[in-house]
């Protein structure tokens, strides 16, 4: 099993996992590592430890070194630019007459390169911008089309329940969300009920299911004939929370019993 350590690039993202130097590096240490974009500025987000051979996907690439005040600088002032770079590929791209939204900038730590985020209905020829743009900013431009939940990730916002997006404030990935899941929790189905900003249905739909699964295999099923302090009973309901079941007695009458 190889020994990793795992490396953060931006708060709330994935972490991915590297070849460890002979350096002991701790939490939160900046560090330089080789990826398959050229040199990156990252941070530990997990010491060095050994994990199975299924949780590498790839080559193990390396941590070359610990990041230094002036890499620490060059970072900031680079992030500084970044908003100039992200108005500069929204005129361009509107000039050029394409039809996408450009979300985000992002410099390389040493400005080598910067990576564009958009959005679109539809596949993009972005070649000519990238032309117009590596003119204009004299480094290296790739440009990343996301999907409508990365774009919520990306410009953030606020959820239905008045606080920040998971996706943008502490989720590092997302998870498959389904309709069975609101069904499962008899949530109303109406599709603005249970979607988000990205109009793809809530990332919270899938924090409480497991429960609500698992709770339901315990509790009778709907359907059901037991035997209550009313008598003989049909299940008709059940309250998953309150851990409950609503029932309909012999005298036709509704009961909600423990």
């Amino acid at each position: 099993m190889p020994e990793v350590i795992g490396i953060r690039f931006k708060p709330v993202t994935k972490i991915y996992y590297f070849r460890p130097p002979d350096v002991e590096l701790k939490f939160g240490e900046p560090v330089i590592v080789y990826t398959t974009h050229g040199e990156e500025l990252g941070w530990v987000a997990s010491e060095a430890k050994v994990v199975p051979d299924s949780k590498i996907k790839g080559m193990l690439k390396d941590v070359l070194r610990r990041a230094d005040p002036l890499d620490l600088m060059s970072l900031q002032e680079y992030h500084c630019q970044e908003p100039a770079a992200l108005e500069e590929c929204k005129t361009r791209a509107e000039e050029l007459g394409l039809a996408m939204k450009v979300l985000k900038a992002e410099y390389a730590y040493d400005g080598s390169r910067i990576l564009f985020s958009f959005s679109a209905e539809q596949r993009i020829d972005f070649r000519e911008l990238v032309r117009v743009l590596v003119r204009s900013l004299r480094t290296r431009v790739e440009m990343r089309q996301v999907g409508a939940r990365d774009e919520s990730k990306a410009v953030s916002g606020y959820g239905k329940c008045g606080r920040p997006l998971c996706c943008s404030s502490w989720l590092t990935e997302f998870h498959s969300v389904s309709i069975r899941m609101a069904k499962n929790q008899k949530l109303p189905l109406a599709h603005e009920e249970i979607s988000g900003q990205c109009g793809r249905f809530l990332c919270c739909l899938a924090y409480e299911d497991k429960f609500y699964t698992e709770m339901k295999m315990i509790m009778p099923s709907v359907g059901t004939i037991v035997h209550t302090p009313e008598g003989m009973s049909k299940i008709k309901g059940l309250n998953i929370i309150k851990q409950t079941v609503i029932v309909e007695t012999e005298q036709d009458t509704i009961v909600e019993l423990p």
